[in-house]
């Protein structure tokens, strides 16, 4: 969707269906009249706004068919749908029973991540709308954190080059600018937007920038305006805001009973300490159980909150959105099957009610409906 804020900024409003499994071009399309119609209607939208994931093998095939593309956009363009921005985070198989650490596979030390985001970029330039100013890719914040020697940063630093110059390229070529988002990430080699802005010194800042992760954000404990301020002083452009709120609780043993729940196989549910204590999981955290409040990397919807004593990070998200700079904002709730029982859709439709309550929520803060 494409928005006004209060001071009168445009800004496009999209979700991300990496929520959906679909990995090649007739699943994609598919998932378009199963989900993102139906979200529209809700919304009794013109035009809705995706934030789309393309697996590598299917990014590899459009990428080098010209035909293709044109499909896919005419798809979009009937249902309408428009694409700004791709999430090149989850390489494949992001939906997969067991994904954990393997979503930081490939990293940036490694051509394949190049290849991928390089692929994504030349798709957007031909999806993005005639009219739209820029296009954005988000990607991971280079790799795990552990093992990095200085070879693998290196080799990260020089990919990061290879990158910049390569959309420097496809500029020249479409006269279309597409920018790469890095994420930072719980466990990652930038978990935060300190770390982040090390990650980006002397690099192409025309080029490359951060994609900030409010419910990311919110388990670093950093405080929104002060990373903002952070990034602007450092000359690191936000290219993007994922819209997400991450789980909280503030007595992690007196709710032990309900956080059992969201401790689940898919997916790393990374917890932070308000005092500083790192678990790589949640059934590591309620293992080792740190002193709380803890702050936990699962992303749970925006419009409804969890189940007390849980709390979500809203507060956080609203305030981030009242002081970020970026006219690209896509609602990120990947989680969704597997929430808790109870709070899981069990159809497609409750899955575009979900999503559709998310956009409405996230349309009225940024247009300044809500407080």
């Amino acid at each position: 969707m494409r928005l006004r804020r209060p001071d009168g900024r445009p800004v496009h409003l999209s979700y991300c269906t990496n929520v959906h499994p679909a990995e090649d071009l007739t699943g994609i399309i598919g998932q378009l009249d199963t989900y993102a119609v139906p979200v529209r209607e809700r919304l009794a939208a013109d035009v809705l706004g995706l934030g789309l994931w393309l697996a590598a093998p299917v990014a590899a095939a459009l990428a080098d068919d010209g035909e293709a593309r044109r499909l896919l956009r005419r798809e979009l363009d009937v249902r309408g749908l428009e694409v700004v921005t791709l999430n090149g985070f989850p390489y494949e198989a992001f939906q997969a029973p067991v994904v954990k650490h393997a979503v930081y596979q490939p990293d940036w030390t490694t051509t394949a991540r190049l290849d991928y985001t390089l692929d994504l970029a030349r798709i957007l330039v031909d999806l993005m709308p005639a009219d739209a100013e820029r296009g954005s890719v988000s990607t991971l914040p280079l790799a795990w954190r552990e093992p990095w020697p200085t070879e693998q940063r290196d080799a990260a630093r020089h990919m990061l080059d290879r990158l910049a110059g390569g959309l420097a390229e496809i500029a020249w070529q479409t006269g279309r600018v597409v920018r790469v988002a890095f994420e930072p990430e719980p466990g990652c080699v930038a978990e935060t937007t300190a770390q982040a802005v090390d990650m980006l010194a002397g690099t192409d800042t025309d080029r490359l920038g951060v994609c900030l992760d409010l419910a990311h954000l919110a388990c670093a404990w950093e405080d929104p305006k002060a990373a903002v301020d952070r990034l602007a002083t450092a000359g690191i452009p936000i290219v993007k805001v994922q819209v997400s709120a991450a789980l909280e609780v503030a007595d992690p043993v007196a709710a032990r009973p309900v956080l059992e729940r969201y401790a689940e196989p898919r997916f790393l549910h990374q917890t932070r300490s308000a005092a500083g204590h790192a678990c790589d999981d949640l059934d590591i955290a309620l293992t080792e159980n740190p002193p709380g409040p803890w702050r936990i990397h699962f992303h749970v919807p925006l419009h409804a909150p969890p189940e007390p004593p849980l709390t979500a990070t809203t507060p956080l998200l609203r305030d981030a959105l009242g002081v970020v700079d970026c006219d690209h904002f896509d609602v990120e709730t990947y989680t969704w099957d597997v929430l808790p029982a109870g709070q899981r859709p069990t159809s497609p439709a409750e899955l575009a009610d979900g999503i559709a309550g998310e956009l409405a929520w996230t349309r009225d803060l940024l247009t300044g409906v809500k407080a």
